[in-house]
């Protein structure tokens, strides 16, 4: 009979993928090791083991944490009924508060899904385009002709939002003078208006 699991596995489970994404982001996906990761932990490595039972595993791990939260607080924060500029305004909101106190799962995912065996690439790749096709939704409801053009522009608009969000991290500070409220109103005049409209 299988042991029961205690009754703080998933906050256990959470803090070793805080530390382990830390050490990812700071040491590297190859010269991270699973050593490294349960001391930064402060567990053993068997227990480390327990949990994730190799590297790849944490690695799916954090990626799929952070993208299914991302996701969960999409669904939530849309709203079909808004007029589109305040919908994709929301979205963009929350994908940025989102982003918050998670840049090492951000870095995860935007350096080590590649290399994943292929179920696992394939589970990260179904919930970005998830995520994805949220925000193209919005697109279409402003520019129906977006997808249907020639060359269809959809993909490539929705993409270019999510490199200006994506890559935020590089150069964003929580204390300095921009909030993220800010930027979440620059982003959207951006895509909506370009440089021109910017107040």
């Amino acid at each position: 009979m299988a042991r029961p699991r205690a009754r703080d596995f998933e906050e256990k489970r959470h803090i070793l993928l805080v530390e382990a994404a830390q050490v990812f982001a700071t040491q590297g996906m190859e010269r991270a090791s699973m050593s490294q990761i349960a001391a930064a932990a402060g567990v053993s490595k068997s227990l480390l083991y327990h949990y994730y039972p190799s590297k790849d595993a944490l690695i799916f791990a954090i990626i799929a944490t952070h993208l299914e939260a991302l996701d969960a607080a999409l669904e939530e924060a849309d709203d079909p009924l808004l007029e589109p500029r305040a919908r994709l305004r929301r979205l963009v909101g929350t994908v940025l508060e989102s982003y918050r106190g998670a840049d090492d799962f951000h870095k995860v995912q935007l350096n080590a899904a590649d290399a994943l065996p292929d179920a696992e690439r394939a589970a990260i790749r179904t919930l970005e385009r998830r995520i994805v096709r949220r925000v193209s939704a919005v697109f279409v409801t402003l520019r129906p002709d977006l997808a249907s053009g020639e060359p269809a522009l959809l993909m490539p608009v929705t993409m270019t939002l999510f490199g200006m969000l994506n890559w935020v991290y590089m150069w964003f500070r929580d204390d300095g003078a921009l909030t993220r409220e800010a930027y979440a109103e620059i982003a959207t005049g951006l895509m909506l208006d370009g440089v021109a409209g910017l107040k």
